[in-house]
Order: C-alpha cells, then structure tokens, then sequence
C-alpha cells in the first residue's frame, strides 16, 4: 500500500492482457475512451491477493460512507475474477493463458506512467504489449451508477518487469509465414539480368533525315546505245537510191583511183 489510501495497492509480478496502454480503447459501456490492461495475477502470491482484498473491503467501507447511504449490497460485485472459472459477460471459460491466476481489469481516463525495472519512462510502444510482464498501481473504489453499486479498479501507474510472449490467439506472426526468404519467382520466364548502369553516356540525339548514299551510274557498255538505223523500206517500194559520196575538196566522187 502507498499514498496512505488503504484502497491503493501496488501488485506483485502480474502478466498483461487486453493491453490499452499506449492508445485508448472506447469504452463499450459508457463510450469514453479508456486506458486499460488486465492482469493475470498468479493464484501462488497470495501475499497480493490479501492485498487485493484489504483494498476492496476499504472501498467498500469508503462506498457505504459517501454513496450508499450505510448499506452494503449483500452481493458485492468486485472486479476480481477466477480465471479458472468463466467469463461474466458471456459464461464462456476464460482462455488458457488465465488459468491459475486472478483475473481483473484495471482502466482509467488518463495515461498511466509506464516505467521500466530502472524507473525510465518507456517511450517505445512496441516496449508495451499484450503478453509482457508488470507491476501495476491501482485503486480500488466503489460506484453507484445507474442504480448499481459495487467496486471499480483505477490504473496509476505501471512498471515493465519483462518480456513475454505476446499475446494474441492463434494468430501465425509474420517471422512463422515468411521466416526463410522467398525463392525466386518463375513464370515461365528467366528472370531479367540486371543491366549495368550506363556512366557518362551523352544523351542521344534525335534521328534526323538522311539522304541516301550516292551510287554512280553503271560504265556504258560497248556497243551501247546502237548507232541509228534507219528503218527498212517496205516490201514493194523502191528502195531508195545510194548517195555518192563527194570528196570535199576536189568534189569528184570519193573512192576509185583519180589522176591516173
């Protein structure tokens, strides 16, 4: 006890469950957000169970004197539930992790401090999970809401005593489904090789008109082009007559022997 609130415990080692610590979680009773975790008290600290029983009957006493008007509800609900036993919402057993524990659940509007065994603010949220092992401070006190009295259980604080193993269901984690790495895939294709990067390549310029090469005519081919010949004359038309040809200079008809 502390604070000199005989309502004010702080427990032995307890597991955390249903851990809100870091974010509130909605309230499904009253709608307000609410810091919350539930600590699964080993039935072997019976220490902390007086404790835990000390702090109730002091709630109760402080609940007859402001709220209920000196009476005691002849069944006192309490938070405080035997995880060996079943669920009040539902009668349902209470899962495996809560058997041999108390089993209650602590909650409050404001964040609680979360320290570690050294006292330093743990700032990490992945440092707080379902699953780890705490300390907690809390308070017990009595209500009476909507007709209905009983005692309630405020979180103050809470100190990380060590890890676990996290809590969660049967939920495979991510290192059970991809622990080994991935083979390669193989669609029926090779995979592409990697392509060296290409270092101080300048850009390419665009492709511009090129004109074809120039190829020279082919050499003219002896014989090429025939010498003109003028046509024949027609079957049955005279031919035409042959041309003596004339020296140029003496103009007497070339060819034969001359001056003789």
């Amino acid at each position: 006890m502390s604070n000199n609130n005989p309502a004010h415990i702080v427990t032995g080692t307890c597991r955390a469950s249903f851990c809100h610590l870091i974010q509130p979680k909605r309230n499904a009773n009253s709608g307000e957000p609410r810091y919350s975790v539930t600590l699964l008290l080993p039935k072997s600290d019976v220490a902390t169970k007086q404790m835990i029983d000390y702090a109730i009957e002091a709630a109760a006493q402080n609940g007859m004197a402001r709220l209920w008007n000196g009476q005691r509800p002849p069944m006192l609900p309490t938070p405080i539930y035997d995880g060996d036993g079943v669920r009040p919402s539902d009668g349902a057993p209470f899962s495996d992790e809560c058997k041999g524990h108390w089993v209650f659940t602590a909650s409050g509007k404001q964040q609680p401090s979360i320290v570690d065994t050294n006292l330093q603010p743990i700032l990490q949220p992945t440092e707080v999970y379902s699953g780890m092992y705490i300390r907690a401070g809390v308070t017990f006190f009595p209500y009476f809401q909507q007709g209905k009295r009983g005692i309630g259980c405020a979180l103050d604080n809470v100190q990380k005593l060590a890890d676990g193993e996290p809590l969660g269901g049967n939920r495979a984690s991510a290192q059970d489904d991809f622990g080994q790495a991935a083979p390669a895939a193989n669609y029926g294709a090779a995979a592409p090789q990697a392509r060296p990067p290409i270092v101080n390549q300048p850009p390419l310029a665009a492709p511009g008109y090129q004109p074809p090469a120039y190829q020279p005519p082919a050499p003219t081919q002896p014989g090429y082009p025939p010498a003109y010949q003028p046509p024949a004359a027609p079957q049955g038309y005279p031919q035409p007559a042959q041309t003596q040809p004339y020296d140029p200079i003496t103009g007497l008809p070339a060819g034969g022997v001359h001056g003789i």
